[in-house]
């Protein structure tokens, strides 16, 4: 039996073919980029802009029993900061309470969380058991003040990495949902 040889050029067409399945979903990616598409994975908190990072900047959080807040943890934990807003009070402490949630439902990760409340506690904070949760602190400086709400009963919140960089804001009316979201993606 006489073997037949494939043509050159059905050999070059069939290895054009190929190098297009490989090369189109490339050319596809670069085409969106440069259209400015991104993908839908992004956070729910605003990114804070130009970044910031509280521990070169030395923002001062006095702590309850008087010693500042460290940012720079020596074991890679994130802090969530909640700033609360004047009068904090029912909707601001059931907030709390989902954010404080969000941190358990983290499971075997959530000691890489801390949670850090700015802010004067409500008057049932004890009685509520937010002190369990989390750290109490006052901004002696007032350098959280641009993130501090404004409206009474309400809060906000912030995302910081272990190294002091503040990574999102979580404004007033947040959605915990979201949050707890987020926290899910960065904390594994």
């Amino acid at each position: 039996m006489k073997q037949t040889v494939p043509a050159p050029r059905a050999s070059r067409a069939k290895l054009l073919l190929i190098m297009a399945v490989f090369a189109a979903p490339m050319l596809a990616a670069a085409l969106l980029v440069a259209l400015g598409w991104q993908p839908g994975g992004r956070g729910h908190g605003l990114p804070v802009l130009p970044q910031r990072n509280f521990a070169g900047e030395r923002v001062l959080v006095t702590l309850a029993d008087g010693r500042a807040y460290p940012w720079r943890d020596v074991s890679p934990r994130m802090t969530l900061v909640a700033l609360a807003g004047p009068d904090c009070a029912t909707r601001c402490l059931d907030v709390l309470t989902k954010m404080a949630a969000a941190r358990v439902t983290l499971n075997q990760n959530a000691p890489r969380l801390r949670l850090l409340y700015v802010g004067r506690p409500p008057a049932d904070a004890e009685r509520t058991g937010m002190t369990r949760f989390w750290q109490v602190g006052q901004d002696t400086e007032g350098r959280l003040t641009p993130w501090t709400p404004k409206t009474p009963d309400s809060v906000g919140a912030l995302l910081v990495e272990s190294d002091g960089t503040v990574l999102a804001y979580y404004p007033p009316g947040f959605d915990p949902t979201g949050l707890r979201q987020d926290l899910q993606k960065v904390i594994r």
